[in-house]
């Protein structure tokens, strides 16, 4: 466990040296807040309580994207694309031959990048749209720790989308391809244009099912205050939790496969 925890030591104290592109990230996710919180404010004007959002409820939403977008992953897991290359190369078999489990490896170095990513990209965004916009805050510490777990559950679900994803370069000629794909299922079932509330009949409750929804949905509705009771909390939790597990063990299985791919091949 010590070399799991240095490791996510090193994954934040890695991305907290880019400091410029820190700055840039921030900068950019505001703008797109800008953009979007003024597209909702005309949306929810023609539409009021559109989806079971107030004004104040859907201009939180989009500021709470923008702090997660990095964070859990939304458009890309920040690492799959160096594990990629690692796979294409062939250096991707030092790692496996290292005593260090690669899933965990991986994870860890991607746990660091998040909660970086949460203090360099997701507070100040959040916290300048809290400054522009009167927007709904959390009613008190119980509900920011609340949101915080479901982040926690939702970085780790982004984490094992995103290590599967490139796991496929094991198979693939080029592992481009899913990462668009993965990229396209992010950026339109996680909700991070619209709610998924507000998605119609049955698409709404495909969308609503599917792992994305781990991302940004929950978290927000968390923040929110829409999972009114305990156990209804503990259901949201259990959602991401089911999720996480679900894909850590494809991941896992995957890599197991690669492995002994590898093996026959150096043998």
């Amino acid at each position: 466990m010590r070399l799991y925890a240095m490791v996510a030591a090193g994954g934040f104290r890695r991305f907290a040296t880019y400091r410029v592109a820190t700055a840039a990230g921030v900068f950019t996710n505001s703008v797109f807040g800008f953009v979007l919180s003024y597209t909702y404010i005309a949306l929810w004007d023609e539409r009021p309580r559109l989806g079971g959002y107030s004004m104040d409820d859907a201009l939180a939403y989009v500021w709470i994207g923008q702090a997660l977008i990095t964070v859990c992953g939304l458009m890309g897991g920040g690492f799959e694309d160096e594990l990629i290359e690692r796979i294409r190369t062939g250096d991707i078999a030092v790692d496996l031959y290292r005593p260090a489990d690669l899933q965990a490896w991986w994870f860890s170095a991607n746990a660091g990048r998040s909660a970086y990513q949460l203090l360099g990209r997701g507070v100040a965004p959040m916290a300048l749209g809290a400054l522009v916009f009167d927007f709904t805050l959390p009613s008190g510490p119980g509900r920011w720790l609340a949101f915080l777990l479901a982040v926690a559950l939702g970085s780790t679900v982004g984490f094992a989308l995103w290590y599967l994803v490139a796991m496929s370069a094991f198979w693939l000629l080029d592992g481009q391809g899913v990462v668009q794909v993965a990229w396209l299922g992010g950026l339109f079932f996680s909700g991070m244009l619209l709610p998924l509330n507000v998605f119609p009949g049955a698409l709404g409750e495909l969308a609503r099912m599917l792992p994305w929804a781990s991302l940004l949905q929950v978290p927000a509705d968390v923040y929110l205050g829409r999972y009114g009771t305990g156990r209804e909390l503990a259901g949201a939790y259990a959602f991401q939790g089911c999720w996480a597990l679900v894909l850590l063990g494809a991941g896992r299985a995957a890599q197991a496969a690669a492995t002994r791919k590898v093996v026959v091949q150096g043998g």
